[in-house]
């Protein structure tokens, strides 16, 4: 009996070093006790430049790459161990679907490695709702990914591109925003991709998610979350790019007065497989002449989303149209520019628009 109990306590305690040795490695491979933070770059307000001190407008985009721009706060030191990587510089302006996939696929093979916690990718403003709701349904991890900007570029007296870059870098480090989907963090506020939107041409509080609201906050170094999103999002989104190379094109129409079909035929000429109607009020189809030219898109193969220039609420299915009737789709609450990035992954995986409309009450 004696001689069990101290095989026994020898077990327990060898089992006891075991795991505290697995612990160490883990601790080492983070750091003293930091997470582990890969920012990419891509350009955008964050990495320009001005004339002078006081411009603030006018100014050049895309010109400061990532090592300056870490170098710029070397308070990240303290609260991450980051690493950074030039992955493209334009202004965001200028994304396309090509710099989209490149972007995701990097993304995707650094989550996968177990030395990274989290992502900043630092991005031009002009696009950010729109990278950030695409990362969102293709990334396929649960880690942080976090897109930051700047209104200001770094010339700036008052440039707010290092704080938001610090506090990007604590979010995309922390435990809280594990699962969140992906995040557009400035302004000391925390946004969904999938709902934010930029509000104002130029001030530092531009990027809002009307009507739904913020996801939370940055405070004293810390993320505060109060609400997160009810849709599916990367590790639990259907949708793959790894083998792609190209995205079906996909054409936004927007709805006005005196609107004509025009735009909807050249389109379709030149190859659309999908086109998003950004419509007036309710996603309404102007008649005789825009209803009838979408009629004639969908009979040649073309998936018809009905949009809503409005920007908030959802899009009534049968609503301003018959949409069973017309086989259209609807866009829910997603405003044009990212019901556009939503159909254009879903037709790399299906032209059935019953199955498409699924995805546009899942995603």
């Amino acid at each position: 009996m004696w001689q069990f109990r101290v095989r026994h306590h020898m077990i327990a305690t060898m089992s006891l070093l075991f795991a505290l040795l697995i612990s160490l490695d883990v601790a080492n491979a983070r750091g003293p006790g930091l997470p582990n933070v890969m920012v990419l770059a891509t350009g955008g307000t964050i990495a320009g430049s001005g004339a002078s001190s006081t411009t603030v407008v006018g100014y050049t985009a895309a010109t400061v790459g990532i090592e300056t721009l870490l170098n710029a706060v070397p308070e990240l030191k303290t609260v991450a161990n980051v690493k950074g990587e030039q992955v493209f510089q334009i202004a965001s302006e200028n994304m396309n679907n090509d710099y989209w996939l490149k972007l995701a696929k990097r993304v995707n093979a650094l989550l996968a490695q177990d030395d990274v916690d989290g992502i900043v990718i630092t991005h031009g403003t002009d696009t950010i709702e729109e990278t950030s709701y695409f990362l969102d349904l293709v990334v396929k991890s649960k880690k942080p990914v976090v897109i930051v900007g700047a209104m200001r570029p770094s010339t700036a007296i008052s440039a707010d591109g290092p704080i938001n870059l610090f506090n990007a870098v604590i979010l995309a480090g922390s435990d809280e925003a594990v699962g969140k989907g992906v995040l557009v963090a400035l302004n000391d506020q925390i946004n969904a991709a999938r709902d934010v939107t930029k509000n104002n041409t130029s001030t530092a509080d531009t990027f809002r998610t009307p009507e739904l609201g913020f996801l939370g906050y940055m405070q004293g170094n810390k993320p505060y979350f109060y609400r997160q999103s009810t849709r599916r999002h990367t590790a639990d989104s259907e949708f793959d790019v790894s083998k792609l190379d190209v995205l079906p094109q996909v054409d936004i129409v927007y709805g006005y007065a005196n609107m004509n079909r025009v735009a909807i035929d050249a389109f379709v000429a030149a190859g659309a497989k999908g086109i998003v109607h950004a419509g007036v009020g309710d996603g309404s189809l102007a008649r005789p002449a825009v209803e009838p030219a979408l009629d004639e898109a969908r009979k040649k193969g073309v998936v018809i989303v009905r949009s809503s220039r409005v920007g908030n609420g959802i899009v009534a299915r049968n609503g301003e149209a018959k949409d069973d009737e017309h086989d259209f789709v609807v866009s829910d609450t997603l405003n044009p520019q990212k019901a556009r990035i939503l159909l254009m992954l879903a037709l790399t995986k299906t032209t059935d628009t019953k199955e498409i409309q699924r995805m546009f009450y899942t995603y």
